[in-house]
């Protein structure tokens, strides 16, 4: 079957950052489902695994962390999908991408694809859509309809994840939204998702909230470059606030929260499937949920850019988008 993956760690311009290959076809394991891909989109954890996981020796490493696509065949203890079934997912970071003609993927954390969207405009939500909803209903403990009179502030409101979370804040809660962006299209961008007042991050963030949230906002979903904003952050909180956070600041003191005693949540939407935990499910439950959500024209799509078939060269366009830190919204690829 065809795949795109790597042999040896190198810059997204490099020929050979991803490659076109042909690979053995996987075996779905008991629990697996086999899946003909339709579409990928791409997130921020495939470049950062294509720039720091050398795969052995000889071994192709395969990315693609979202894909939407068709059941083909079943393990024998899959319970809730049959062959036709159109599905969409995230997949497991421990196990092999879905940048490839087929893939296998536990039925736990798979969900059915909305029926009014297509594979394409469906591959670029679900890996941002657990991470907000699991960021924003288990760990900053936000009910669903609920928050009113609290607000929350979303660092990165126009990318990946920042785009799915401020729909899911501002339809499914009463929450005021505050979202960051930082130029006239992505701040246009986070408007139109439902963020009620958007600030920029390229400036100081005190002044700005000052005007909106003179109390300190009451949830704050840091998405990216948390270190450089962590300041900012300490002063903006309430006092008692929730602080949740996506990426890996390197060098932060969380003491200096103590004596607001604010609470810090990590969220890392593959914990469930790298762990097995007995909630893994939840995953897929979710996904039908928002499945559900789109079909309704609660939530939308969060497509940007979509970059042609799923081949090597545009996967490489594709990671050097992100990694200029220029990319709004989802980059998706269709077809093989």
């Amino acid at each position: 079957m065809k795949a795109i993956g790597y042999y040896k760690i190198h810059p997204s311009s490099h020929p050979e950052a991803l490659l076109d290959l042909e690979l053995p076809e996987p075996t779905p394991g008991p629990r697996d489902l086999l899946v003909e891909v339709r579409a990928v989109s791409v997130n921020p954890v495939d470049t950062k695994v294509r720039r720091g996981v050398a795969p052995a020796e000889g071994v192709a490493k395969v990315l693609g962390w979202d894909a939407a696509g068709v059941v083909v065949a079943t393990g024998d203890r899959v319970t809730g999908y049959k062959p036709g079934d159109a599905v969409w997912y995230a997949g497991a970071i421990g196990r092999p991408g879905a940048n490839s003609e087929r893939h296998v993927v536990d039925e736990r954390i798979v969900g059915k694809r909305p029926a009014s969207i297509d594979f394409a405009r469906a591959a670029a939500l679900p890996l941002t859509t657990i991470t907000a909803w699991e960021l924003l209903f288990e760990r900053l403990r936000v009910p669903r309809d609920g928050g009113a009179g609290q607000s929350l502030l979303i660092i990165g409101a126009a990318g990946g994840v920042g785009s799915i979370l401020t729909q899911l804040a501002a339809k499914l809660t009463r929450l005021k939204v505050i979202g960051t962006a930082s130029r006239p299209e992505t701040q246009a961008w986070a408007r139109s998702l439902g963020a009620h007042e958007v600030i920029d991050h390229t400036q100081p963030l005190g002044p700005q909230l000052a005007k909106i949230a003179p109390g300190g906002v009451d949830h704050i979903a840091s998405l990216t470059q948390t270190d450089q904003h962590f300041p900012a952050l300490i002063e903006a909180i309430a006092p008692q606030g929730h602080i949740a956070v996506i990426d890996e600041p390197k060098s932060i003191d969380v003491l200096a929260l103590k004596r607001k005693s604010v609470a810090w949540h990590w969220e890392s939407m593959f914990t469930r499937s790298m762990f097995e935990t007995p909630d893994m499910i939840e995953q897929g439950r979710l996904l039908d949920e928002v499945s559900r959500l789109v079909d309704r024209q609660v939530i939308a799509t969060t497509v940007a850019e979509h970059f042609g078939k799923i081949t090597a060269e545009n996967l490489r366009r594709a990671h050097a988008l992100i990694e200029s830190g220029k990319a709004r919204g989802k980059i998706v690829l269709e077809g093989f």
